[in-house]
């Protein structure tokens, strides 16, 4: 479309096309100008309306010529161009381009159409080589400038830096630690929508594209973030492959990573190392094979059962569920079922198991095996957990300080419009209040979440623990 906007010359000149009918007999009231698929390519004619009426109008019989500047104004595919020349034979219409008039009933004019259809057509792959080669050249280097995943901006320089907002940068700091943390991304999904915190995203068409919006994160958001290369830094091209579909759309699919046309890590600045995602990739690959056919690995699930993910079935092999039953007093007691097969095609259950007495035995183990050197671990999971805590705290104020910002500039917009304009002022006045509303709702988030974090141990409690190792059994040799 910008090619109609700015390279006008040659659209000049097919409206003149109407002063070449007119010399050659036509009057000039029964001349019509199809226009409507300016800034359309003719590689297709699924979504060209302006083609399809040309060979509507031909078809029926009421079209005397067509005129064009040249055959890659009608068409640059072959089946759509001889299918209108076969058209044009049956209905008696004469072809028209800056060469001369073609008549395609007769087989000298017929020939030389259908050359011109095949060069017009080889045209358009030629230009799309040369192209593509060049940007596959900056692909190969790392230097090609395609959108950036939010978190994610070009510098003046064309550079690719972290986004400047710190808000953005501790959102994606928070999620990749918190992955890291769990092992999984509903796990990491849970703790965001837990402690209310919210994650950007960048508009990417419409009347708000380019804006930062704030929204709750999803289990796919994760997905996303956590699989994309250009979080840890690496340039790549050709994650995804188009296939094109018979109606003209194209259908992306992603491809392995072994197929990737370029991969280039360090080119710019992340969030994580290229380690960190590789080892991030393996651990997803392990959470998906708790819903494959061998189900052997599970990451942690909520729940009281010690074993869950862990038990294998001493009969085939296959990973145990956990099914958990309410019994008196309102406690979940577990059940480990060996049921795959069960599930998916109704055969008797492997076995099952009680849990309650397994997992006390199991209890028990652990206390036998339990050292000073344990607890001290269990110390430093302590400060580890009030370090996230804090990491959460300082996100929501972020929240605060946003909302306290747009909530600030709002009112200044109403303070300065003209109280005479009513209309104006009206829709900034609610404008204002709405983002009043805002911020109180972030602040009483924030005030509401603090309170819930749990307080740190204080030094009498960490000296209690400490002091009651010596009344742990050594386990035994």
């Amino acid at each position: 479309m910008r090619q109609v906007f700015e390279n006008t010359e040659s659209t000049k000149r097919q409206y003149a096309l109407r002063d070449r009918a007119v010399a050659l007999g036509w009057p000039r009231e029964e001349i019509v100008v199809i226009d409507g698929d300016l800034g359309h390519t003719a590689t297709a004619a699924g979504d060209r309306e302006g083609f399809e009426r040309v060979v509507t109008e031909v078809g029926m019989g009421r079209v005397g010529i067509v005129l064009g500047l040249e055959v890659s104004r009608l068409a640059r595919n072959s089946s759509d161009w001889h299918r209108l020349l076969e058209i044009s034979a049956l209905a008696d219409t004469l072809i028209l381009d800056e060469d001369g008039v073609y008549n395609p009933k007769e087989f000298n004019d017929r020939l030389l159409l259908g050359l011109k259809g095949q060069m017009s057509e080889a045209e358009i792959y030629v230009m799309k080589a040369r192209l593509h080669g060049g940007i596959l050249s900056k692909a190969l280097r790392g230097e090609l400038q395609v959108p950036l995943p939010t978190g994610l901006v070009y510098d003046t320089q064309k550079k690719v830096q972290l986004d400047p907002d710190q808000q953005v940068q501790e959102s994606f700091t928070f999620l990749f630690t918190t992955f890291e943390r769990t092992g999984s991304a509903t796990a990491t999904m849970k703790v965001f929508r837990k402690n209310e915190l919210l994650f950007p995203r960048r508009v990417r068409k419409g009347p708000q594209k380019g804006e930062l919006i704030w929204e709750p994160l999803h289990h796919q958001r994760v997905l996303q973030v956590v699989h994309n290369p250009r979080y840890a830094g690496a340039f790549v091209w050709g994650r995804r492959k188009g296939r094109r579909l018979p109606n003209g759309h194209t259908a992306v699919e992603f491809v392995a990573p072994d197929e990737w046309i370029s991969l280039v890590p360090g080119a710019h600045a992340g969030y994580v190392t290229w380690k960190q995602y590789q080892a991030n990739q393996q651990r997803l690959l392990e959470n998906a094979k708790a819903h494959g056919d061998d189900r052997r690995q599970s990451p942690p699930r909520e729940g009281p059962a010690l074993l869950q993910g862990l038990l294998l079935c001493g009969r085939c092999g296959d990973r145990m569920n956990v099914r958990y039953s309410m019994h008196h007093g309102g406690q979940q007691v577990p059940t480990y079922l060996c049921d795959r097969d069960h599930t998916r095609v109704g055969a008797p259950t492997c076995q099952s198991l009680p849990g309650a007495s397994l997992d006390e035995a199991i209890g028990t183990l652990l206390v036998e095996m339990v050292t000073p050197l344990a607890l001290e671990v269990a110390l430093t999971v302590q400060d580890e957990i009030q370090s996230h805590l804090a990491e959460a705290s300082r996100l929501r104020k972020m929240q605060v300080e946003r909302a306290q910002y747009e909530a600030d500039l709002a009112r200044q917009r109403f303070m300065n419009v003209d109280p005479n304009h009513r209309l104006v002022a009206d829709g900034l006045e609610a404008d204002s209040n709405a983002k009043l509303r805002a911020l109180q709702d972030a602040q009483e988030r924030c005030d509401r979440e603090h309170a819930a974090d749990r307080a740190p141990l204080t030094a009498e409690q960490r000296a209690r623990v400490l002091d009651r190792m010596v009344n742990i059994p050594e386990p035994s040799r």
